[in-house]
């Protein structure tokens, strides 16, 4: 028998997994327009809402689309953790963690919650007593979308930042971005309309950086 013992192999990370923040902004940025389209945060009258076909539909493609985007979210959270390295902080990725695992499981149960909303107000639709529901489904999933799922990816944008800020990992603009939504994401909430959709255009910009990061330095190499 040979003593020599075969090297393990070490995993790398891809170097397309910069570009999951891209197509993760793009799904769960999609989504959360075709919902913001469909479920009206104002009280909208029950006849009117199934009147709508549009909305229904709408929601049902944003249903779709939302699984997609929390997988792609999760591959650019380890592309992140891959980019800042050896030199992770135990406190700081401890938060960085807790914050995006909390955020897809946020949108889980945000597509859960309106898939159940759906189906229940058309099961009931013969009834005649889909209205409250109607308004209390409504505002739960608002509320999801626009209050506590944006607090968690607040944390998640300031925490990584910081992160960065710290170790020189992004330019001096991208990090006043990164500041600038995670306050508005934290403080502001549900009371400016679209507000949550800066989180997705934060991992847009942070992934596009990724990627060509990534380029520049295996050019250099």
């Amino acid at each position: 028998m040979s003593d020599v013992e075969p090297l393990a192999k070490r995993l790398r990370t891809p170097h397309a997994a910069g570009a999951a923040g891209i197509l993760a902004a793009l799904l769960l940025g999609g989504a959360m327009v075709l919902v913001r389209l469909a479920v009206p945060e104002r009280p909208l009258d029950l006849a009117a809402y199934l009147a709508q076909t549009s909305s229904r539909e709408a929601l049902r493609a944003a249903l779709v689309l939302l699984p997609y985007g929390g997988i792609f979210f999760l591959w650019f959270t380890g592309a992140l953790r891959d980019f800042i390295g050896i030199h992770e902080d135990r406190f700081f990725a401890t938060v960085f963690l807790g914050s995006s695992l909390l955020y897809v499981a946020m949108l889980l149960v945000f597509g859960a919650t309106g898939r159940a909303y759906m189906d229940t107000i058309d099961a009931m639709k013969d009834t005649g007593r889909q209205g409250d529901f109607h308004h209390y489904g409504r505002y739960l999933t608002i509320s999801i979308l626009t209050e506590y799922a944006p607090r968690m990816a607040a944390v998640f944008t300031l925490i990584t930042t910081t992160i960065s800020a710290r170790l020189g990992l992004f330019p001096r603009w991208l990090i006043v971005f990164g500041y600038v939504v995670g306050a508005v994401l934290l403080l502001v909430g549900r009371t400016i309309t679209w507000s949550e959709l800066l989180f997705h255009v934060w991992v847009l910009v942070v992934g596009c950086f990724l990627l060509t990061f990534r380029r520049r330095h295996r050019t250099s190499a």
